[in-house]
């Protein structure tokens, strides 16, 4: 206990001066300087050998997951009025009050991220980065089904799928525990030799964490190299009809023409200090616009954003939501109009199960026919039943509560295509890159398939390591979390045709 006041009165004694608060490291420094596996999350082990940050670990790990985040060190500085980067709340400018000058830069000056790549502490605060990803050549030429339905009506949706693309179909019993049984993965792992994409067709209550890390363990071992080796995509819908709706689409589907694409952008400004969903929907502005295609925008404000900064255009609505435990579950006829028009639509800001960017789930279009949604949002693709420990809250101070998935949301109600993640999203870095290869004109397996191998390569994931251990399971934040990005959609559908954009220069 006197420990413990010491190291109070130590931090009260320096947030009393502002200029003596600024000799606290910031948490982005202490992060980097501890995190020796580079997953953005730091261990006991990890911080044993400095005794000043040993000491505060139990008190950091406020949940006991043992895994401390940047927000987690936020939150315990900020009980004793420190901010992020050491200064004193207490002298720092309301949060009405914009942090830095906002800009808007282009795509070609985004650095791309690869393994050990550093970035400055703006740059990565403000997500303003993006995951180098490449071309992996796939040797397979067959398209293979793998699913674990047994209910007519999605069998015979499947059996369309497969006459259409001469594929085979292999089923399993459950897909969320085939890892468990080694004879019978490995017996898989046969089946899907020579595949060029893999389509996965879980049962709704099947598509969870540690099925989606189960896969990657089980395309990534076709062959000697780490990374996947075939292009994936699963299809997911909560009922039959929908789940018939979504294979007949992918059946008929033809490229979208350059010069048909129609873009729709939303994101969230929860104050005016945090303003990069802001400047992504800006991003994608320029980026279509480098191809003369004009981008509707619907930004949500929260109240402690009057003074962010709003932009400006034809097409761009500003809505405001009363409290942050209000989302937005309608809107007015020129943006249900701008919706109906879009067949594009991407989405950065914070998510929960049930919403994305202040967005509520029942306020997804209800005819989403031939859309493709992607959400850069947390929880945006949130199982029914998680193999992972139940998070209280998530970024943004938001509750976690049991509701549909968001993007599940929008391909029940029609979409061809749809992006998200089952936990704790990156957004924009991990997003842009799948959007990019997707208006280049690859096929959604082939964009999919090039994120994941990216990730993999950053995270130097490598067989063995992709499917959570029991003791992981704990864990609110495991380091495979990162790779929980899915796709909903056929593998080999190309949902647009090459836009003619100046491609970003890869640094």
């Amino acid at each position: 206990m006197s420990r413990l006041i010491t190291i109070c009165l130590t931090i009260m004694v320096a947030t009393s001066n502002p200029a003596q608060a600024q000799t606290q490291p910031h948490v982005d420094e202490i992060v980097k300087s501890l995190d020796k596996n580079e997953d953005g999350f730091l261990t006991k082990d990890e911080v044993a050998g400095n005794a000043r940050y040993a000491r505060q670990f139990a008190r950091w790990d406020a949940d006991g997951d043992g895994q401390v985040s940047k927000a987690d060190i936020v939150k315990f500085r900020a009980g004793f009025g420190i901010a992020a980067d050491g200064s004193s709340l207490r002298a720092r400018r309301n949060r009405n009050a914009p942090a830095q000058p906002f800009t808007i830069p282009d795509v070609e000056s985004l650095t791309r991220v690869g393994k050990g790549t550093r970035l400055s502490r703006a740059v990565s605060s403000n997500s303003q980065f993006i995951l180098k990803t490449e071309a992996h050549d796939v040797a397979g030429e067959s398209y293979v089904v793998l699913t674990d339905h047994a209910e007519p009506g999605y069998l015979k949706a499947l059996d369309r799928l497969v006459n259409h693309r001469h594929a085979k179909l292999v089923r399993v019993d459950d897909l969320a525990v085939l890892h468990e049984n080694t004879e019978a993965f490995d017996q898989i792992r046969k089946q899907l030799a020579g595949a060029r994409f893999v389509a996965i067709a879980p049962r709704l209550e099947s598509f969870r964490e540690n099925m989606v890390l189960s896969m990657w363990e089980l395309l990534s071992t076709l062959d000697e190299d780490p990374q996947l080796d075939c292009f994936p995509g699963f299809l997911v819908a909560s009922n039959a009809d929908s789940f018939g709706a979504l294979i007949d689409q992918s059946i008929d589907h033809k490229p979208v023409a350059a010069d048909e694409l129609r873009p729709l952008a939303i994101n969230q400004v929860q104050n005016s200090r945090e303003t990069r969903s802001l400047q992504k929907s800006g991003i994608l502005r320029k980026y279509f616009g480098n191809a003369n295609l004009k981008t509707p925008i619907v930004a949500i404000y929260g109240q402690q954003a009057d003074a962010a900064p709003r932009l400006e255009g034809e097409q761009t609505w500003n809505l405001k939501v009363k409290s942050r435990r209000q989302f937005v579950k309608s809107f007015s006829e020129p943006i249900n109009q701008a919706f109906e028009q879009a067949n594009l639509i991407v989405m950065h800001g914070h998510g929960i199960p049930g919403m994305s960017c202040s967005m509520d789930v029942d306020a997804v279009p209800k005819n989403c026919r031939g859309k493709v949604l992607l959400s850069g949002s947390c929880f945006s693709a949130n199982p029914v039943k998680s193999d992972l420990a139940r998070m209280n809250q998530a970024p943004g101070g938001y509750s976690v509560e049991a509701r549909d998935a968001f993007i599940v949301r929008a391909i029940d109600n029609g979409a061809i295509v749809a992006f998200g993640h089952q936990r704790l999203s990156s957004g924009f870095p991990h997003l842009f890159p799948v959007l990019e290869g997707w208006t280049a004109g690859q096929t959604v397996g082939q964009a999919y398939q090039q994120l994941i191998n990216g990730l993999i390569n950053q995270s130097g994931t490598t067989s063995g390591g992709f499917i959570l251990s029991n003791q992981q399971r704990t864990n609110r934040r495991p380091p495979q979390q990162r790779l929980l990005y899915v796709v909903i959609g056929d593998p080999a559908l190309q949902p647009f045709e090459r836009l003619k954009i100046k491609p970003a220069k890869v640094q």
